[in-house]
């Protein structure tokens, strides 16, 4: 078993290493990741160094990986950890660089460690990527620490076995039993919660506002343009940074397809809000938001309930 660290993901075929890739997770594939580094939305002076790891057997087949960052910031982790620099700096220490395991600006609970299907020994491969990347952070100076973002539970247990601390966070995630429709899902709240969510949807509809939902390769440049626009003003106005490029969005809008999703609000034929989100084979993750003008409840239709 032999253990490669790569500078970037092109080191690796997008065919080879979307075999790792569960359940066709955008954000996992080669073509998210990538695109990341190509983009300059990751390395540079952005705080994320790609430092990724792939295991192979003795004939040179992949058995996993992992994407894996140098980090020279906590921004775009979604983890708050500040408080954890500011003690290292308190005595003296540097907080900085540190590695992390994880989808950068992607808060998204799924595997970081991935293992390729129908290998004979899978847990073995789990520990080699572990102990590869524990043992380098040992002698990786000045490295502080090691963090593994929004992992699954399964993996919690081999990386708990080898010294990692758990660390709690909080999302809220809907699930659907298998609502027949929307109204099958009203059918099952209260009256008032169902109350509320009629009369959100109805004055959307009552402001004139008309909704476009759009895969990967329908959407227009011209389109992509004016939801570039959308995105970069929530940060503008939030006081952020708005990391992602419009080539990079241009570039997976085409190689994800129907995997990114993008639902566009019109106002008298001319757009005025828009709501990205990706796909995989069960599972819809709603990730960025944007408009031009205020209107009431259009921020839950086109982020929510247009995606249930």
């Amino acid at each position: 078993m032999r253990i490669q660290r790569l500078d970037a993901l092109d080191e690796i075929s997008a065919t080879e290493w979307n075999t790792l890739v569960p359940a066709r997770n955008p954000f996992l594939s080669h073509e998210f990741l990538s695109a990341l580094e190509r983009h300059r939305c990751v390395g540079g002076n952005t705080g994320w160094l790609p430092w990724h790891v792939v295991c192979r057997d003795g004939r040179d087949r992949l058995l996993g990986g992992a994407p894996l960052y140098l980090k020279f910031n906590s921004y775009g982790e979604f983890v708050f950890d500040w408080s954890w620099a500011e003690a290292y700096r308190q005595r003296g220490l540097a907080y900085y660089p540190k590695l992390v395991g994880a989808i950068p600006y992607t808060p998204v609970t799924s595997q970081k460690l991935l293992l390729a299907p129908d290998q004979p020994r899978p847990d073995e491969t789990l520990r080699a990527l572990i102990d590869f990347v524990r043992e380098a952070g040992q002698h990786h100076p000045p490295l502080s620490s090691i963090h593994w973002l929004f992992p699954t539970s399964a993996e919690l247990e081999p990386l708990l076995e080898r010294g990692f601390l758990h660390r709690l966070g909080c999302q809220f995630h809907w699930q659907n039993p298998g609502y027949r429709d929307f109204q099958d899902f009203l059918d099952t709240l209260t009256a008032k919660r169902r109350k509320n969510i009629k009369r959100e949807r109805r004055r959307v509809r009552e402001a004139g506002l008309e909704l476009q939902v759009l895969h990967g390769g329908e959407i227009s440049e011209g389109q992509w343009r004016t939801v570039y626009g959308f995105y970069r003003s929530t940060f503008q106005r939030l006081g952020g940074i708005a990391t992602l490029t419009l080539p990079f969005f241009l570039e997976i809008a085409a190689t994800l397809g129907e995997r990114l999703v993008l639902v566009l609000a019109y106002h008298q034929d001319r757009e005025v809000a828009g709501a990205i989100s990706f796909r995989d084979d069960t599972t819809l993750y709603g990730r960025h938001w944007g408009c031009r003008a205020d209107f009431d409840s259009l921020h839950f239709e086109a982020c929510y309930y247009q995606g249930l």
